[in-house]
C-alpha cells in the first residue's frame, strides 16, 4: 500500500491496550446486563435502562474518571434515578458487586497478540498508551505479561489531542513515523491523527457505546490504515 512503511523502517507504535491487546467492555456489558435485570424495571425496557446508563457513564467520566470506581458510581445513580425503593447499604453493597466483579477477571489476551508484539518489538519502538486509573491499567499490563514488550507505558486521564501531543513531545516522537494503534475512533484513530500522527484502527466487535464515533478522514501528511485484526499488524509494520 503505498505510504505506508516497509520492511526496513523503524517506526514507533503507540498501542491501546483496552480491546486492543486483551478484551476488556465484554466484562462491563455483562455487568450492565445484570444489573439490569437486577434492577427488574417495570416501566423502562431493558434498552431505555440502558441509554439512562449511557448518559449518567457519561456524567460519571467528567468528574470520576474512567475505571471501576466511576463505573459503580454510575450503576449507583442509575438506580437511584430509576428505581421506586430507597437505595439501602444492603443494595448499594449489591450494585458496587456488579462493578468490581470485573476486577476478579483474568486478563484475556486477544488471539495472535502475543506473538505479533513480538515480531512488532523487534523491528520498531513500541509504547503503551491507554487511560484510566493508572493502579488499574498498570495491574493489567503487569498480570497480562505482555510489558516486556514495550520500551515505556503512557497511562493517561483522557486521550485526547493534547494528551497524544504531550506524549509526541515526551519522546520526541517524529510524527511522520508515529502510529497509534487501537480500536476507538473517538480515543485512539480521530485524537492522533488531529495531533498530526498516523493512526490504525483495530476494530472490535465490542467497542464501548462511548467510544463510537465516525472514523476521520486523515489530513495528509498522517496517514489513515485498517486492519481486521491486530496479527494484520505483521503485513505493514
Amino acid at each position: 500500500m503505498p505510504g505506508l512503511p516497509t520492511d526496513n523502517e523503524a517506526q514507533t507504535l503507540l498501542i491501546d491496550a483496552d480491546d486492543t491487546l486483551w478484551e476488556n467492555n465484554i466484562y462491563f456489558e455483562r455487568a450492565i446486563a445484570g444489573f439490569i435485570s437486577f434492577l427488574n424495571h417495570h416501566e423502562y425496557s431493558p434498552e431505555q435502562v440502558r441509554e439512562v446508563l449511557n448518559e449518567v457513564e457519561a456524567e460519571c467520566i467528567l468528574s470520576h474518571g474512567y475505571g471501576l470506581h466511576s463505573f459503580a458510581h454510575a450503576l449507583v445513580q442509575t438506580f437511584e434515578r430509576l428505581a421506586v425503593e430507597p437505595l439501602t447499604p444492603a443494595l448499594h453493597e449489591t450494585i458496587n458487586g456488579f462493578a468490581h466483579a470485573i476486577a476478579e477477571h483474568p486478563v484475556e489476551i486477544i488471539q495472535g497478540v502475543t506473538e505479533t508484539l513480538q515480531y512488532l518489538a523487534e523491528r520498531h519502538r513500541l509504547i503503551v498508551m491507554t487511560k484510566g486509573v493508572v493502579t488499574e491499567q498498570a495491574g493489567k499490563i503487569e498480570r497480562s505479561g505482555l510489558g516486556k514488550y514495550f520500551s515505556a507505558v503512557e497511562i493517561v486521564s483522557e486521550k485526547d489531542v493534547p494528551a497524544y501531543r504531550s506524549i509526541i513531545t515526551k519522546h520526541a516522537l517524529p510524527c511522520d513515523s508515529t502510529w497509534m494503534i487501537g480500536n476507538s475512533p473517538k480515543s485512539d484513530v480521530n485524537p492522533a491523527l488531529a495531533a498530526g500522527i498516523n493512526a490504525v484502527f483495530v476494530p472490535h466487535g465490542n467497542t464501548w457505546v462511548l467510544e463510537h464515533e465516525e472514523v476521520a478522514e486523515p489530513q495528509p501528511p498522517s496517514r489513515l490504515l485498517v486492519v481486521e485484526t491486530f496479527p494484520g499488524l505483521r503485513d505493514h509494520f
